[in-house]
């Protein structure tokens, strides 16, 4: 039986179209689930910034605006315990009249707020600098020189960095009072330098640095300082600004510490005010708040590269 030209002409041509409208029906399908999870991840996003844009907003009401959008939150009975909120909060994001009372207390009037912004710079930048010393050079000591010693060290320092702060905290204090270092800096910075954070981050990347590389610079007469400064830190660079950075937010958004080490308040950084936030300061709480966000916001926008390069780099040599 003999099939004519033209039905297998019909049969391909049907067969292209089907293909055709398969092809139309997946990328229909592909731009709706596409449409979806944009959806979804816009969703998440509006309610992560929702509690930033709120603090922003309310930073530029009115006191008398607060108190009467979020007095009853913090309102106390006269025993002084919490009171039952009988009616719901109002969440404003528009303030009736933009006002910048609250900036001007805290920037002008009351330089207890600012003082303490600084305990906070003083607190935290020498952690940063000095923990990212101390971890480069364990690292690389880790690194170079394996042995069950050493391995046995690593695996400490695991074990601590899996610990929470508040159970290290009663060794820390016992510590502080024994080197007679109590109610001064250097019971915040000395846990913070010495913090096995940074050390097993560091040392699990510069373990991804191919030895042969190190060998090689070896064999060509380069010293261990020269193998460190040379090509250990030039690869680590960018994980070196992703720890720098989980360090910094990290100590920036610290109070146990402060509360714990230190009892003269006037040493207490600012994040210790946010988290004693009264009836009457409610707006000043807003401002202060948003003055403390920049340092953190500009830290991570000028180092967001570097810090998803550090978290997804899988190791090698970039040509």
């Amino acid at each position: 039986m003999k099939i004519g030209r033209g039905s297998v002409n019909r049969a391909a041509l049907l067969s292209e179209s089907a293909y055709k409208r398969m092809i139309v029906r997946k990328k229909r399908i592909s731009k709706i689930r596409r449409g979806i999870a944009t959806l979804l991840a816009a969703s998440c996003a509006v309610l992560f910034l929702m509690p930033i844009v709120l603090t922003v907003t309310n930073s530029f009401m009115s006191a008398s605006e607060i108190s009467s959008n979020y007095g009853q939150v913090f309102a106390t009975s006269d025993s002084g315990g919490k009171t039952y909120i009988s009616e719901k909060v109002n969440l404003k994001f528009i303030p009736d009249m933009v006002s910048f009372a609250q900036y001007i207390t805290v920037l002008f009037k009351s330089p207890d707020y600012l003082f303490k912004f600084w305990n906070s710079v003083i607190l935290v930048v020498p952690i940063v600098g000095f923990q990212l010393l101390v971890a480069l050079l364990a690292s690389y000591g880790f690194t170079r020189y394996r042995g069950r010693i050493k391995e046995m060290i690593f695996f400490a320092y695991i074990i601590l960095m899996l610990m929470p702060y508040q159970v290290t905290l009663v060794p820390n204090y016992l510590v502080s009072g024994w080197l007679h270092i109590l109610d001064t800096r250097w019971a915040i910075w000395l846990p913070g330098i010495f913090s096995p954070f940074a050390v097993y981050l560091l040392t699990k990347y510069m373990r991804r640095i191919p030895t042969s590389v190190m060998e090689a610079a070896q064999i060509d007469g380069a010293g261990e300082w020269q193998i460190f400064r040379h090509i250990c830190m030039p690869l680590c660079k960018g994980c070196m600004c992703s720890v720098a950075i989980l360090i910094f937010i990290d100590y920036w958004n610290m109070v146990e510490q402060p509360l714990i080490l230190l009892s003269d308040d006037s040493m207490h950084p600012l994040s210790v005010f946010l988290s004693k936030i009264k009836k009457g300061e409610i707006g000043l709480a807003f401002a202060v708040a948003t003055i403390y966000m920049i340092p953190t916001l500009l830290v991570f926008l000028y180092g967001e590269d570097y810090l998803v390069e550090g978290i997804t780099y899988q190791g090698g040599i970039k040509g």
